[in-house]
């Protein structure tokens, strides 16, 4: 029976992919230490989600190991070894504003763990599939820099522009403002493409949008649509960080996420690179997200705006997943930014109902 390592494997992408792997037949391996909650705070902890895996997957066992700690990642690659068919690295420290507190942290787990998960593979199972769960934060603050005209309710790119159905990997990492977060995935995204060139080992880059869903445990630094919805909610009050509420990004739910990771371990390439996002298909700014949820639940959202917008934030960031659905054109969305919110009103209104 096949193996697949998922690191992050409680988190939104990572219990996504657990699941479905386990449904494919896979021995699923979880690599997470929880590390969310010492990021954010004991609200965005995994560990009942890891449990509730551990319930119900009879095929999943989990390592409560550090991707920082080289030697307990190397013990458990190879333990299974060769039977490893499939990496999937989705851990992270996912937050601009709290890469800057500790820089250190953040780059030992995005680009040195990143290094370490690489490297176990190459020497114990270099065979296996690779997947990056990278950002489009790569890019820096560079599509700020594209030509954006001011709607009622959201920012919106000039018709004209090549862009016009959104950014594809032809954009350039260099020369912008990445944020400590976003250079430190640079770094991660740049050797696991170099992995694939070099050594010649089946990995792949994808560069996400916003990735969410009704597993996201969102807090004020991370996890747009889902921390949005819970104040709304759960009556708490928002806060909007500049551009006047109408940045728009567009989101991906974890299920179109790792299907698309299914549809690359099928048929993989060497040091592939994929923007991958809700792209024309399911994006909104801010403002437009209040209104759904303002609708949905039928609350009104106690928002404050902060003029100040978060360092190498986006103004405009939709994905062209044009590449990826050439190379997969069996690979279709399953979720609208409307079904999206829908689910993730549903699961938090559960979880608040009496």
């Amino acid at each position: 029976m096949p193996v697949a390592i998922v690191t992050g494997s409680a988190g939104l992408i990572g219990s996504e992919a657990t699941r479905k792997l386990h449904q494919e037949g896979f021995t699923v391996v979880g690599i997470d230490n929880d590390l969310r909650a010492y990021f954010f705070g004991a609200e965005a902890s995994t560990q009942a989600n890891n449990q509730e895996l551990l319930d119900q997957l009879p095929r999943y066992q989990t390592r409560a190991v550090d991707i920082r700690d080289h030697e307990s990642v190397m013990r458990i690659f190879a333990e299974f070894g060769s039977d490893i068919a499939l990496v999937v690295h989705t851990a992270a420290q996912p937050s601009h504003d709290w890469a800057a507190r500790e820089p250190l942290t953040d780059f030992g787990v995005n680009a040195t763990g990143t290094l370490h998960l690489l490297e176990a593979t190459r020497l114990h199972c270099p065979g296996a599939v690779f997947i990056f769960t990278s950002t489009n934060k790569v890019y820096g603050d560079t599509p700020n820099g594209l030509p954006l005209v001011e709607l009622e309710s959201r920012w919106e790119i000039e018709e004209s522009h090549p862009f016009q159905i959104g950014i594809d990997e032809t954009m350039s990492i260099d020369r912008s403002k990445h944020s400590i977060f976003g250079a430190s995935k640079v770094a991660a995204d740049v050797m696991v493409q170099e992995y694939g060139k070099y050594f010649g080992m089946r990995t792949g880059v994808f560069r996400g949008g916003c990735l969410t869903g009704p597993a996201h445990a969102g807090t004020e630094l991370h996890g747009f649509l889902a921390y949005l919805m819970k104040c709304i909610v759960e009556n708490r009050p928002y806060r909007i960080f500049g551009y006047k509420g109408k940045q728009v990004r567009d989101n991906i739910h974890s299920h179109d996420l790792v299907s698309a990771f299914l549809h690359f371990y099928r048929n993989p390439r060497r040091g592939e690179v994929y923007n991958i996002g809700g792209s024309r298909h399911s994006n909104c700014s801010m403002l437009e997200a209040i209104r759904i949820g303002e609708e949905l639940s039928g609350k009104r959202l106690d928002f404050t705006y902060v003029e100040d917008n978060r360092v190498g934030d986006h103004i405009w960031y939709i994905s062209d997943v044009r590449k990826f659905q050439r190379d997969y054109p069996e690979w279709s969305y399953r979720y609208s930014i409307r079904d999206i919110l829908v689910e993730i009103h549903e699961a938090l209104a559960g979880a608040v109902s009496p």
